[in-house]
């Protein structure tokens, strides 16, 4: 029987506001409020961080702070592949999504022979490249970097000769997943770029709308499409949750969804046995409007699902 390890990677490179490095500690006092043990019973792990970094000037500006973030990379995946390969399930808590690269890069290196499929939970798509994106912020670029895509066909900026040979490293020799292997869940922001590529790979999305109509029905026909993956990574960025709950993260979207939907999403996965890897990430407490709302709703998210899966 598999454990479960609770990794903290507080890097907080990829997002354009500050503070997503502060979540680990604001979930931890959401669990403290219900009185609860969960991080007594379940040590964690922590991965260093550059976050020193980012009193710098953030260069090359289509691919902000990529030569820490391609360290970042390293270390993430040395410890999701160890941590796989001693028989654990790696729960993540993680600062932004761009430390999701090096999650699935980890994974693949775990896994090397396997089939890895990826439910993205997330208002985003993260499909940006330093040739499309509009920020230069390498949170909207992990599924990307795992795609080893470039998506130069929708290309609108410029990109010096120094940035590309980076982001050829950050994306690696070779694509870690297959676009057919990923399902949207939620996704609703997105730029023309991403829409074009998602379009191109056929990517398969579903709506908040959808989830909500039949949840069950998608997530199983989801995983009915995934059914040749032996490896499934659910990588949830909370800003896929509705902004009624709390604008505690980045990049908040409206029509998102509830806190209940997410669990039993999470556990309709759980229940094919295939979870390898969750990832938790975007948490953002100085933006909460709301006390530490955000924090307390990853936290439920988080104890609902590691209950599930001690208990399987």
């Amino acid at each position: 029987m598999k454990s479960i390890k609770i990794i903290i990677n507080m890097s907080e490179l990829g997002a354009g506001t500050r503070g997503s490095s502060l979540s680990y500690r604001s979930i931890v006092t959401a669990s403290h409020n219900l009185n609860s043990d969960f991080f007594l019973k379940n040590k964690v792990e922590e991965i260093r961080n550059e976050n020193n970094k980012l009193f710098g000037p953030g260069l090359p500006k289509n691919a902000k702070y990529i030569d820490e973030i391609i360290l970042m990379y390293k270390r993430i995946s040395n410890k999701i592949k160890s941590t796989c390969l001693n028989n654990k399930i790696p729960l993540i808590i993680s600062g932004d999504h761009s430390n999701a690269g090096g999650t699935i890069t980890g994974l693949r290196e775990a896994f090397p022979n396997k089939k890895i499929g990826v439910f993205w939970i997330d208002a985003h798509a993260d499909l940006h490249s330093p040739y499309t994106t509009p920020s230069g912020n390498i949170h909207g670029m992990p599924l990307a970097t795992a795609l080893k895509e470039d998506n130069i066909i929708s290309k609108v900026n410029e990109v010096d000769s120094d940035t590309i040979k980076k982001w050829a490293k950050l994306k690696g020799q070779k694509a870690k997943i297959m676009p057919e292997h990923i399902i949207f869940l939620g996704v609703r922001d997105t730029e023309i770029q991403e829409d074009e590529m998602m379009k191109r790979l056929n990517i398969k999305k579903y709506s908040v709308d959808d989830i909500r109509k039949s949840l069950k029905r998608c997530i199983n026909e989801s995983l009915e499409l995934l059914s040749e993956c032996e490896i499934i990574y659910v990588s949830f960025d909370v800003d896929s949750l509705d902004p009624s709950i709390s604008n505690g993260t980045g990049t908040s979207v409206e029509n998102g969804f509830t806190v209940d939907e997410v669990k039993k999403i999470l556990n309709l996965i759980a229940n094919s046995g295939k979870l390898s890897c969750l990832e938790i990430t975007e948490v953002n407490p100085i933006l909460d409007t709301k006390g530490n709302a955000m924090s307390e709703a990853a936290f439920d998210i988080l104890q609902d699902i590691t209950n599930k899966l001690i208990s399987k």
